[in-house]
């Protein structure tokens, strides 16, 4: 439950740098933190509105069978959702700086 496995998420992942970098999702600015931990195996992605309350987080395991996605307490495609604003060159997102 919760839990997906997909192409999408490996690739929009690898979009997020790593640490914490600040991103514009629909006018709105985020704070984005990207960790990875177990040699690559496990990603922990959170993300926060800045000046809001709103918040998720969600960690990705690279498996032989691909990515899956673990989000925490939130819905699969409200964490997939945020990923795509972030890592889209198109989107506002882009304006994504290291802090």
């Amino acid at each position: 439950m919760g839990e997906s496995r997909d192409e999408e998420l490996d690739v929009l992942i690898g979009a997020i740098p790593e640490g914490w970098s600040r991103a514009r999702v629909a006018g709105q600015t985020w704070g984005v933190t990207r960790t990875t931990r177990a040699g690559g195996k496990v990603v922990s992605f959170e993300a926060e509105h800045l000046g809001g309350a709103e918040g998720l987080g969600a960690n990705i395991w690279f498996t032989a069978d691909g990515a899956v996605l673990k989000p925490c307490e939130v819905p699969a495609e409200r964490v997939m959702q945020l990923l795509r604003s972030v890592a889209s060159p198109q989107a506002d997102a882009r304006a994504t700086t290291r802090a």
